[in-house]
């Protein structure tokens, strides 16, 4: 690299170099054997321009000389290439004089040897109009400057008066003007434009109210409703309620919670948990059943749970164990006040569309595709209520019920085809029977009779209860006159097997009795009493006993 990055060299001046800026100023010192780019002479200018104030004191220097001292300060550096050039461009009065300064203004150059590796080493260099700048753009940096006159860009100071302070009266009004401007431009740009400082408003105030207050508003409604939740009285209304009634229906298995909720739903009751308490507090009142129940409109809770044990309040329908269809219909019509025989004829017409299970049987000679499918329970019957919507609860029921009894898996084990067939050899078991025990001896006789290899009766039943079924009796007074003269296939009498279908709705325990049958060989059974003592025999000499036991006690 040339001296100080002015020479015909291809890489700009670094400020970094450490050759920059040497204790010998210049870049125009020859090398030792060169020659002296002022021919050896010494060099008189004019007085140039004063940086400063220069004080007449001398201080020692290089080789015992002196150099005048000064105590100003230079303007900063930033100024551009114009400004260096009128400094140095004739080289200023002061000259080095064997690395010294004097008074004469004259010096000698300090004698350096030549760089072997420098390539422009043996040549002179000058200054000004001798080199061509090959670095005039603003960008490039400023030239350096003597060591003695270096020194730090002092720091832009925080207010334009303590720049007029220090400069007044030096440089005139003209000098403190443009050193003024010089450091306006250096805070410029060294530091990023100061935004104003904005004012707190009355609105930003009123905010910040407003955001507080809401918060602890929010709090407080927030508490309160936890404390009323947690600790305070359920709402609840007060009496026994209004004049209008409503109907709610309770499915089975509901609790407290959900007997509530429903109750709320309709209007009943101001809340659940006010149901709850009065239910939880009220001797008996754990022992609500599932059904409809007619109540009044904004009852207190404890009202409507005193309401609801009375079985008045109920609109239910109770099918019960061994209950004939046409006993059912006739009470969902009085329920939901129908006209009589409103309810038949519609599960004549609908019977399909109610949920029978796939193997129900409808051919044959059956009388009521729905008979043994209305399962025994408590269902929910008000007016206003639709009846296929009361059937179809019975008919789902007992589709569950037979379901969960598997009843096809045990069809084949017991000697029946199906589980139609068993829920027919059920309905004649409830029908027959009066007690569990009953149940599984009248099981027995059924499937020991229904045998291929029943001699006794040649696989006939002969139930009283088929011929009843069929003439819509239930008497046990029959002539045998009566019972040989009707072709009904329910006349099991004259009929061998098993009816065409169900003669009624068996329950639970005579469902149980029937896949559980006993196995001490009983064909024969006489209520001997002609009510509830059901007696069982095995051979037919020990039935003609128990028959006229029978004569003898009903006076036949």
């Amino acid at each position: 690299m040339t001296e100080y990055g002015r020479g015909p060299g291809s890489e700009p001046w670094n400020p970094e170099d450490p050759l920059s800026g040497d204790g010998g100023w210049g870049g125009q010192q020859a090398q030792e054997g060169s020659q002296s780019p002022y021919g050896g002479q010494p060099q008189h200018h004019p007085q140039a321009p004063r940086y400063g104030d220069w004080n007449e004191g001398q201080q020692p220097g290089y080789d015992g000389q002196h150099h005048p001292r000064h105590d100003g300060q230079y303007p900063p550096h930033h100024d551009d290439r114009q400004r260096y050039d009128q400094q140095f461009a004739g080289h200023a009065q002061h000259q080095f004089h064997q690395g010294g300064w004097d008074a004469t203004g004259t010096h000698g150059h300090v004698p350096y040897a030549a760089d072997p590796g420098d390539p422009y080493g043996q040549q002179p260099v000058a200054y000004g109009a001798e080199q061509p700048d090959l670095y005039p753009t603003e960008d490039a940096y400023p030239p350096p400057e003597p060591p003695g006159r270096r020194r730090p860009e002092p720091e832009p100071a925080d207010e334009e008066e303590s720049v007029l302070a220090g400069h007044d009266g030096e440089d005139g009004d003209g000098g403190e003007e443009h050193e003024l401007q010089g450091r306006r431009e250096r805070r410029g740009k060294g530091r990023k434009p100061v935004k104003p400082r904005k004012r707190r408003t009355g609105c930003a105030c009123m905010v910040v109210v407003l955001v507080f207050g809401g918060g602890l508003g929010g709090v407080g409604y927030f508490g309160y409703q936890f404390y009323q939740n947690r600790f305070g009285a359920a709402p609840d209304y007060a009496g026994d309620g209004t004049g209008q009634t409503v109907t709610v229906e309770i499915p089975k298995g509901a609790g407290g919670w959900e007997i509530g909720r429903r109750l709320k739903e309709a209007g009943v009751v101001k809340s659940a948990d006010a149901f709850v308490h009065a239910q939880t507090t009220t001797p008996g009142g754990d022992g609500i059943q599932a059904g409809a129940y007619l109540l009044k409109k904004e009852m207190s809770a404890a009202s409507a749970v005193r309401l609801m044990m009375d079985p008045r309040s109920q609109n239910n329908v109770i099918v019960t164990p061994g209950e004939r269809n046409t006993d059912v219909y006739a009470a969902i019509d009085k329920k939901l006040e129908l006209s009589k025989g409103a309810t038949r004829k519609l599960a004549e017409r609908q019977y399909a569309s109610l949920g029978l299970p796939a193997w129900a049987r409808n051919g044959g000679g059956v009388k009521d595709p729905l008979e043994g499918f209305l399962f025994p329970g408590t269902y929910p019957a008000a007016k206003g209520m639709k009846p296929d919507a009361v059937l179809r609860q019975m008919v789902v029921q007992a589709k569950q019920k037979y379901a969960a009894y598997g009843l096809d898996d045990k069809a084949r084990e017991l000697g029946v085809e199906n589980a139609f067939e068993l829920v027919t050899v059920a309905s004649l078991v409830q029908a027959e029977g009066k007690t569990h025990d009953d149940f599984r001896k009248m099981a027995e006789v059924v499937y020991n009779r229904l045998k291929p290899t029943n001699t006794e009766t040649n696989r006939k039943l002969q139930f009283d209860s088929t011929y009843n079924y069929a003439k819509g009796t239930s008497n046990i007074h029959i002539s045998e006159k009566e019972i040989n003269s009707d072709p009904s296939p329910y006349n099991t009498y004259r009929h061998p097997g098993l009816p065409p279908g169900p003669i009624g709705n068996p329950g639970e325990d005579a469902l149980k009795a029937t896949l559980n049958p006993t196995h001490d060989g009983w064909v024969y059974f006489v209520a001997t009493d002609g009510m509830s003592n059901t007696e069982f025999a095995k051979t037919y000499a020990e039935f003609l006993e128990l028959r006229d036991k029978f004569n003898a006690n009903t006076g036949n």
